[in-house]
């Protein structure tokens, strides 16, 4: 099964990273199986520092943002077993260590063990448009691989359930992703007309 979520980890220097990932997870969530493209910070932090946090959270506005890049500075607190940090409104967090990370392929399979686990709040509940902005933010970071008019058309989808089920942070998320997906497709129309003779 995959749990989407957030995974926060640090450089060398201490830098915070905070990504959104959906590892494949068991019940138990003793183990669970990240795969981060090998571009990304999140993978060359778990490779040189071998420990993070994964998060759950119904917190959609963060996901968004960390999504497509925007600045985040989720309040946090020193994880309590590995060097990481612990992102205080998330609902439940795992620390966890690598325990095998299989880089020969260009999305990295990265086997990771529970060292610590915690609750800080009740999960707010099922809601439409929660899973709406999470499943826009999914499509968001797929620009590059996705034909753009499948993931708009998908976008004009979820958009209606946003509408009827959000709350205003599902509504703005949803906006950011939304301009996030347009401002790719206009870029690559004027990048084709450059092209054009």
């Amino acid at each position: 099964m995959i749990l989407e979520g957030i995974v926060t980890t640090l450089d060398r220097e201490g830098t915070l990273n905070v990504a959104p990932m959906g590892p494949q997870v068991d019940p138990a969530m003793r183990r669970f199986v990240l795969r981060p493209f090998q571009t990304s910070t999140t993978y060359r932090n778990l490779k040189v520092l071998h420990e993070g946090v994964f998060h759950v959270t119904d917190d959609v506005l963060l996901i968004a943002k960390a999504a497509i890049g925007r600045p985040v500075g989720p309040p946090t607190r020193p994880a309590e077993v590995v060097g990481g940090r612990i992102i205080t409104d998330a609902c439940r967090y795992f620390e966890f260590r690598v325990v095998e990370l299989d880089d020969r392929e260009p999305r990295t399979t990265i086997t990771v063990e529970v060292v610590a686990h915690g609750r800080q709040r009740d999960f707010f509940g099922l809601n439409r448009g929660k899973h709406a902005v999470v499943e826009a933010a999914i499509l968001a970071t797929r620009t590059s691989i996705l034909p753009l008019d499948a993931i708009l058309a998908d976008f004009d989808r979820l958009a209606i359930l946003v509408e009827k089920t959000g709350g205003a942070d599902e509504r703005e998320a949803f906006e950011l992703l939304r301009d996030h997906v347009s401002d790719v497709a206009r870029r690559r129309i004027l990048d084709s007309d450059d092209r054009q003779p």
